[in-house]
């Protein structure tokens, strides 16, 4: 199992990205995936995620600014982050449980990782 980020880079504070994760070798049916941010000299935190029957999740930090959505067709998962800010700062990972339907919030629950993207916001 391959997942392969893309769309990191540097904007100013308010610009958006749009980050991609592409997975290959995946037969788990509608499991959850996730999108967890790491900065340095933080832990690494979930961001957002989409579980069985799309049940979605945003942290408090990125809800209303950040949009998870996933292309069964493209095996494809997606984040479209608007109004960025310095803080949002990090590098960002794209996560996939093995098995599980249901998502968690900790990094340990998830088997699958890409390599990450860079995301930086300059003020």
């Amino acid at each position: 199992v391959h997942l392969v980020e893309s769309g990191g880079g540097s904007v100013e504070a308010g610009g958006s990205l749009r980050l991609s994760c592409t997975t290959s070798g995946y037969t788990a049916s509608d499991p959850c995936m996730a999108w967890f941010r790491q900065a340095p000299g933080k832990e690494r935190e979930r961001v957002a995620s989409i579980a069985a029957e799309n049940r979605i999740y945003y942290s408090a930090s990125v809800k209303g600014r950040f949009t998870i959505s996933r292309d069964y067709t493209k095996n494809t998962l997606y984040f479209q982050m608007n109004s960025l800010k310095p803080e949002d700062t990090a590098m960002y990972y794209c996560a996939a449980r093995g098995s599980g339907r249901w998502c968690t919030p900790y990094p340990q629950d998830f088997d699958y990782w890409g390599q990450g993207t860079q995301v930086t916001v300059s003020s």
